[in-house]
């Protein structure tokens, strides 16, 4: 399918966006009558430098007449804006009362509706939904033939096999009917994508159906002037993908899922829940998809759909949180039509997430470190958690290496150390992502909240420094035959830290932990 002006115009019209067309000193609501208005046109972009013969430019945010100074003489065609922008183009315009909105409905149809090509599963919640994607991403994989692309926070994948960073949890919908379209080119049959709260925000999928959607949890985060201002607002953006979706997976222990239902309901979408518990209970109590531990094997659970057992599997990925994780995956795989008895689930054994619970241990057992992208509150405690439950028998001593990103999600800053400070025993500050904020206003920020007074704390700028001396220190009480559990948090797999707003080369918590533990790098 070919997208003109008029065709643009009426898919416009009908979802009610379409204030006018300019063109010149036309104006109207008929692009029948602008010249060259039946004419192809030849990309899409929202970048003014990507503008070549034939563009249609979506004049999106924070956009500046000045933007569109020699874009006639590189050929565009017409743009998309809120606002009439004749006085510095003669190319027509299509003025609508949303340009993200409209953006989303014509890259879609600019790239053929390659979502009808696929079966489009969607994954939102506050955490897990990166680990939820990749257990899914590997059950479809294995059951179509390595027929399902990704999109995900940490990697996007196009062809089920090849693997590269993203740069948004989310893309912007344009790139994300773009990539849709070479995935489908390349042969794949699913797609699994990780929905943020920023995506209903700023309408990135507008327009999109999910054939399966995931509500996994909800707590507060990304509570900032410039995300969302209140946890409503986080909650109800995050509420969108109930009546956007098909089928709705919802963890059966999220809170606020008596209304997520209710929101399915009067969308008249079904609900499949999953959840984590320690024994299967009578019938599994009535939820659809359970994991519990194994009684006989302590790294293992047990996977039931409907009572019925899907199998017993030992994740690489270590935590209950995990097999609820991997317990969505198995829901969401179910409704997306993989037989019960399919032996394509023993895949959620394989995966593995480079950052995600990531476990490393000194050559005398006496130093672990755990590599995480663990963000907030609950996350933070989640993981403290876990890392005390395991080790109980060895009374470990707990250090927390962190930082939190400026200008945003404020909340986290005090979230992570009230997640972390009755569980560590020492907290070491360092440098996270920043744009304009000054890092070290977060990070005494971050210390003034630590109010538990048997926890140390030091601010340690340099990232590599800082778990160096996390690793030094731990080093010590090893001597005496103490263990110590390092959590270091938020970076990931990242090999690089935001600063000033631009990207600055770091050489990877992972590998930094490798290096100290003599560990060969990948």
């Amino acid at each position: 399918m070919s997208l003109t002006l008029q065709s643009a115009a009426r898919l416009l019209d009908e979802h009610h966006l379409l204030r006018e067309i300019i063109a010149g000193d036309l104006w109207t609501l008929d692009a029948a009558d602008v010249d060259g208005g039946d004419r192809p046109f030849s990309d899409v972009t929202y970048d003014t430098r990507q503008v070549a013969d034939g563009t249609l430019l979506f004049c999106k945010g924070n956009f500046r007449p000045e933007y569109l100074h020699g874009v006639d003489e590189r050929g565009l065609a017409a743009y998309v804006a809120e606002t009439d922008f004749s006085s510095v183009t003669r190319a027509s315009g299509l003025i609508v009362d949303d340009v993200r909105k409209a953006m989303s409905l014509l890259s879609a149809a600019f790239f053929g509706r390659p979502q009808d090509e696929l079966t489009v599963i969607g994954i939102t919640g506050t955490k897990g939904k990166t680990t939820t994607a990749y257990f899914t991403q590997a059950v479809l994989n294995d059951y179509s033939g390595g027929k399902c692309a990704l999109f995900s926070s940490v990697d996007n994948c196009l062809d089920g096999h090849t693997y590269t960073e993203s740069a948004l949890t989310t893309p912007e919908s344009l790139d994300a009917f773009r990539m849709m379209r070479e995935a489908v080119d390349n042969g794949m049959r699913y797609l699994v994508m990780e929905v943020s709260s920023q995506a209903y925000k700023v309408q990135r999928v507008y327009g999109l159906t999910f054939d399966v959607a995931a509500f996994l949890n909800i707590s507060p985060d990304h509570i900032s002037p410039i995300e969302h201002p209140t946890f409503e607002d986080y909650l109800h953006c995050k509420r969108q993908i109930s009546y956007n979706c098909r089928t709705l997976v919802l963890g059966e222990d999220c809170d606020h899922a008596d209304l997520i239902r209710q929101d399915a309901a009067r969308a008249d979408v079904p609900v499949v829940s999953f959840a984590l518990r320690d024994e299967a209970g009578d019938v599994t109590d009535g939820i659809d998809v359970i994991a519990t531990p194994d009684p006989q094997h302590p790294t293992q659970y047990v996977f039931l759909d409907h009572g019925k057992a899907i199998g017993d599997f030992s994740l690489e990925l270590e935590g209950g949180f995990n097999a609820a994780n991997a317990a969505a995956a198995i829901a969401i795989a179910r409704k997306a039509g993989v037989p019960q008895d399919s032996p394509a689930f023993a895949a959620l054994e394989r995966v593995r997430i480079s950052g995600r619970m990531e476990r490393f241990a000194s050559a005398d057992g006496n130093i672990v470190a755990y590599v995480d992208y663990a963000h907030n509150y609950v996350s933070t405690k989640t993981l403290a958690e876990f890392v005390l439950r395991k080790y109980a028998d060895r009374s470990p001593r707990l250090v927390l290496v962190t930082g939190s990103v400026g200008d945003k999600a404020v909340d986290r800053r005090q979230g992570i150390i009230d997640g972390a400070q009755d569980k560590v025993d020492r907290i070491i500050l360092t440098s996270e992502d920043t744009v304009k904020e000054p890092m070290t206003d977060i990070l005494d920020e971050m210390r003034g909240y630590i109010t538990n007074p048997h926890v140390s704390s030091t601010i340690i700028l340099d990232r590599a420094k800082a778990i160096e001396t996390a690793v030094e220190e731990a080093r010590t009480d090893a001597k005496a035959g103490r263990l110590t559990v390092l959590l270091v948090i938020g970076k990931g797999e990242e090999q690089w830290i935001k600063v000033g707003g631009k990207h600055a080369p770091y050489e990877g918590d992972g590998h930094v932990i490798r290096r100290l533990f003599g560990i060969a790098q990948d």
